[in-house]
């Protein structure tokens, strides 16, 4: 019972991200933008943590569950709005799976357990919340940094060494080892830059 819920959760969880009208090319493969947020995730929590149970799985997979449906666009174009958007975010996240994992067939404990990770509710104190935490800044870090740099021409090395540093807080002293390990690959434009805000 608990691998059909699992294997149908993961269904729609792939198939909500699958709607993802924005596409993002890579390998000369064109991806719904979340759907490869999503498996990239996936790939990540096998390598970070190979022993991950089923529901921090599903958690990795929902992180950015169907993202595009509250756009930046839809709060104040300030600091306070920035806030409220990415709080709306974890709501929205948090309720989609929670919706999702219940048509799968799971119970309420289970479901609160994903819905709180996805959430962001805890980081620091919940185990969950950090992991997922964790497994999204090494994403970032390795698949997404760069293009956010070729967007911000203007941005100067202090302030690339602030940006990672935010980064960098957020994640646990075992995610700070798996990046210095080399146990990601760091675009080879910012290797260095990472290890220098890493350090200070």
């Amino acid at each position: 019972m608990t691998s059909q819920c699992f294997d149908k959760a993961k269904a729609l969880i792939d198939a909500a991200n699958s709607e993802d009208p924005n596409q993002e090319n890579t390998e000369g493969k064109s991806w719904p933008k979340e759907l490869l947020y999503s498996r990239r995730m996936s790939d990540m929590l096998e390598r970070y943590v190979p022993d991950a149970d089923n529901a921090m799985k599903l958690a990795a997979s929902a992180q950015h569950i169907q993202r595009w449906k509250s756009p930046r666009s839809d709060y104040p174009m300030d600091r306070k709005g920035y806030h409220q958007w990415r709080a709306g975010l974890c709501k929205f996240h948090s309720d989609t799976v929670a919706d999702l994992l219940a048509k799968a067939g799971y119970e309420n404990t289970f479901i609160a357990r994903v819905a709180q990770a996805v959430g962001k509710k805890s980081l620091k104190t919940n185990p969950d919340t950090q992991l997922l935490e964790d497994v999204a800044g090494l994403v970032f870090l390795e698949h997404y940094l760069l293009d956010f740099a070729s967007k911000h021409p203007e941005y100067d090395e202090q302030k690339w060494i602030d940006i990672i540093d935010k980064v960098w807080k957020k994640m646990s002293v075992q995610a700070h080892h798996f990046v210095l390990d080399q146990r990601i690959k760091l675009p080879d434009a910012l290797a260095a830059l990472i290890r220098k805000a890493a350090s200070e």
